[in-house]
């Protein structure tokens, strides 16, 4: 992996690609990570061999948000500029053809919660602290926090959340649903990569349709959702050579081989 840049990149076996945020000491989100954080979203938007993204922070925090000294720099007449982008970065990661996970280590707070709400499974150390911190700067969740948050853990737990700008433990982020699950702290990026490998040992168009039907499905109304699900099934799912292969690898007793075809 290249040591340069706010962003590190490794593709590991499996199609698993591995991206970590660098911007010492707590991992900001300014414009140039951002930037490259972009640029890689959209390597792997092109990269239909890309089978499970695992997004982390390096050294001791996951991203403690926003880069608030850069923030104060920017004119206000921009800031909207700045917002749309980041909503646009984020959803373009939400909207990945191949599953995220976030492993979290240390802090996630504000735009780095944000971030890691944008994945699909979320795997935190147990020393982990997550939370939304804008109120006490005068700001409030501006990636899709207000928006993410809820559809998660419920509008009562967001707004408690977001209102008071309380940070939580690992514990209560898995007991309201928060993250998936918690591994000792230094575990959570192993815990990811086995995730993300079993995962991509998987037929990779049933799991991005899988994925597709889940995230619009549950946008639209439940009978529309059904549509959609049937829809994708007919279309991805059954031409596909993956499942011929599975079916054959169930009939003679061996572990199926999987191409994304």
């Amino acid at each position: 992996m290249a040591e340069e840049g706010p962003i590190g990149r490794k593709r590991e076996e499996d199609g698993v690609e591995l991206l970590v945020l660098r911007n010492p000491p707590v991992n900001a989100l300014g414009t140039r990570l951002m930037s490259e954080l972009g640029a890689a979203v959209g390597a792997i938007e092109q990269d239909p061999s890309v089978r499970a993204v695992i997004l982390t922070g390096d050294g001791q925090y996951f991203s403690a948000g926003a880069d608030l000294k850069e923030m104060a720099t920017i004119d206000l007449a921009t800031a909207p500029d700045v917002v749309q982008s980041g909503h646009a970065l984020f959803a373009r990661l939400a909207a990945l053809r191949p599953p995220v996970i976030a492993a979290i280590n240390g802090l996630a707070l504000g735009g780095g919660l944000e971030l890691a709400l944008s994945a699909d499974l979320r795997i935190a150390g147990d020393s982990a602290k997550l939370g939304a911190p804008e109120v006490n700067y005068g700001l409030m969740p501006a990636y899709g926090g207000t928006q993410r948050l809820p559809r998660l853990v419920g509008t009562a737990k967001a707004k408690e959340l977001i209102f008071t700008g309380t940070m939580i433990s690992a514990a209560e982020a898995l007991r309201i649903g928060l993250v998936n699950k918690t591994v000792p702290a230094g575990q959570e990026l192993r815990a990811a990569r086995d995730l993300a490998h079993t995962i991509a040992q998987k037929a990779p168009k049933a799991v991005r349709a899988a994925k597709r039907a889940i995230v619009e499905g549950t946008a639209r109304p439940l009978a529309e959702g059904i549509s959609l699900e049937a829809e994708l099934f007919a279309t991805e799912v059954l031409p596909s050579e993956d499942l011929a292969e599975g079916i054959l690898a169930f009939a003679e007793r061996r572990p199926p081989k999987f191409r994304g075809q």
